[in-house]
């Protein structure tokens, strides 16, 4: 028997066909999941997810993906399978998220949504919608193309000159200095020739434009800094200006609430900022370079008392989300203007921006950046800054002078889940460094030769932070409370085990505990010594019985 979802959601849709739904209706509800995140239509059953069962004409589904096929242009690929739900026969029809935008026969284009009220819902897609989709999937660069009705005087000389001051400022590609600019402006894809007079291209716009030329051909474009107490709204600025004019300005307003601290190192003097500054730069250009400039709205920076949030239109690119931002290849929503921006100097050049952003948050023992508030149509990230967890950076700092090299990200995450979770296991850590387990076991694996974690158990590892970092950290009575308890838990489980069970060999004992065969043999000979157990044979096969305290 299958189980129905409690609800509809974006990619779950519950259809009646009590009366016989409609071929078209059907059509173009899979229509509508294809053109947003794909999902499941179950067929025959009502809007509050009771099952009332299949039309008669629907009762063979073997048809159904050959005449959807049929009416959607390009042909639209679904699974259709018949299952029984309290004994009554459903459809559940399953379509992946296109890489192409899907038309019904007819020519109706719709994407479903989820409404304000949280409803899904299908909407119909217009013109420029087309080419957010396209974007979002990876299949137009928005960046790069020309806006026709823009002219070379509508490139500000005095942005130019302060790219050139950026190049220099932030060591990006030296070989451009050396162009004049309208060479310039052609190797950056700034503009291109179209019948014989340079025009901009919305790349080019957007970095060298004029305010009134960005007013007038990209109205998408706007940008907002907030600063807030509470509640209380102390700055609030909008602005349409060329992204790295808005760049200088919010990186000089970063400066200007820059604060930091000192921790004595050994014989050096480590800066604790509150803010990482670089961290910072990356998650900034993000914002202004990844938004959808087909979709109205802001780029958000609103600095508040515990954190900094930047928040952009326009969801992830297509494939990337939270939970492997970490490891999914870059895909750059704007190409073209990603790469101009690199060159420049103020992105990291290898795509592996996000790194840092996490690195700058992690090495000072602050949470990592939280992603939790985006969604289909906006990207959010708030980076946690205040005070440093500074025997937490005084670990770090011991470590890679004792392995005399800085510590990767996946230690710095593992290290920081355990500092706040105590113990845990090899999915979770595998999870919290958006690894399959295979690849994170070895890291594991490195992180206890190093003497920076130690593994409990055998079967079923778990992980805590080593006696060497609690002792740095003046916290051994804390390690012992993690580590040395649990040859004391495994006695507890055992003998309750075999109050339940009334007999126990080794090898429940090596299940229950995670224990290879001679920490298995060791725990029992202790727990029979004690008079706790009672052994019945000398074998492998011995068993054991509770006892009674001698």
């Amino acid at each position: 028997m299958t189980h129905i979802p409690p609800s509809e959601t974006l990619v779950v849709e519950f259809k009646s066909d009590r009366k016989g739904l409609p071929d078209h209706e059907l059509v173009e509800a899979l229509v509508g999941m294809a053109n947003a995140e794909g999902g499941e239509v179950f067929l025959g059953v009502e809007d509050d997810g009771t099952p009332t069962g299949l039309h008669p004409n629907h009762l063979d589904l073997e048809g159904l993906p050959g005449m959807v096929a049929s009416l959607t242009r390009p042909p639209l690929a679904v699974r259709a399978e018949r299952l029984e739900q309290d004994a009554v026969p459903i459809g559940r029809i399953t379509v992946s998220k296109a890489r192409r935008i899907i038309a019904t026969a007819g020519g109706l284009v719709v994407r479903r949504q989820v409404r304000s009220d949280g409803k899904p819902e299908n909407a119909p897609m217009y013109p420029g919608d087309y080419l957010s989709r396209q974007s979002d999937l990876g299949i137009l660069d928005f960046s790069s193309l020309p806006v026709e009705a823009a002219t070379a005087d509508d490139l500000d000389p005095l942005e130019r000159e302060r790219l050139r001051n950026m190049i220099e400022l932030f060591r990006g590609d030296a070989a451009l200095l050396a162009l004049d600019d309208q060479a310039l402006d052609e190797a950056l894809n700034l503009t291109v020739t179209l019948g014989g007079r340079q025009v901009p291209t919305v790349a080019g716009l957007l970095i060298l434009g004029r305010e009134r030329a960005l007013m007038t051909h990209l109205r998408t474009h706007e940008l907002a800094f907030q600063v807030l107490d509470g509640t209380d709204v102390k700055v609030n600025t909008f602005m349409r200006w060329p992204l790295l004019k808005a760049f200088q300005f919010m990186d000089e307003q970063f400066a200007v609430r820059y604060e930091e601290q000192e921790l004595n190192s050994g014989l050096f003097r480590v800066p604790v900022p509150n803010f990482d500054r670089r961290g910072f730069r990356e998650a900034l250009v993000n914002a202004l370079v990844h938004r959808d400039f087909t979709r109205l709205g802001t780029v958000h920076l609103v600095w508040e008392n515990d954190g900094i949030t930047l928040s952009n239109p326009g969801g992830f690119p297509d494939g990337v989300n939270p939970d492997n931002i970490l490891t999914v290849r870059p895909t750059p929503r704007n190409p073209c203007l990603a790469d101009a921006i690199k060159r420049i100097g103020i992105a990291e050049r290898t795509g592996r921006g996000v790194d840092l952003i996490f690195e700058g948050l992690l090495r000072f023992g602050r949470p990592a950046p939280d992603y939790g508030a985006s969604g289909v149509t906006a990207v959010s990230v708030k980076l946690f800054g205040g005070k440093a967890d500074l025997a937490f950076l005084e670990n770090v700092l011991t470590e890679e002078k004792r392995l005399g090299s800085l510590l990767p990200l996946e230690a710095l995450i593992v290290l920081t889940t355990l500092k706040r979770d105590r113990r845990r296991g090899t999915a979770d850590l595998a999870k919290a460094m958006q690894r399959p387990e295979t690849s994170a076991r070895p890291v594991l694996e490195r992180l206890v030769e190093n003497g920076l974690i130690e593994a409990h158990g055998t079967t079923q590892r778990v992980y805590t932070l080593s006696s060497r970092l609690y002792r740095h950290s003046g916290q051994s009575a804390a390690y012992v409370r993690q580590a040395g308890i649990e040859p004391i838990r495994h006695e507890e489980m055992v003998l309750k085990l075999a109050e339940a069970q009334g007999i126990l060999r080794r090898a429940d004992v090596m299940e229950l505990c995670g224990l290879s065969p001679n920490q298995a043999r060791k725990l029992l000979a202790r727990l029979v010594n004690s008079g706790r157990l009672r052994r019945d044979g000398k074998t492998r096969g011995a068993t054991y019985r509770p006892g009674v305290p001698g």
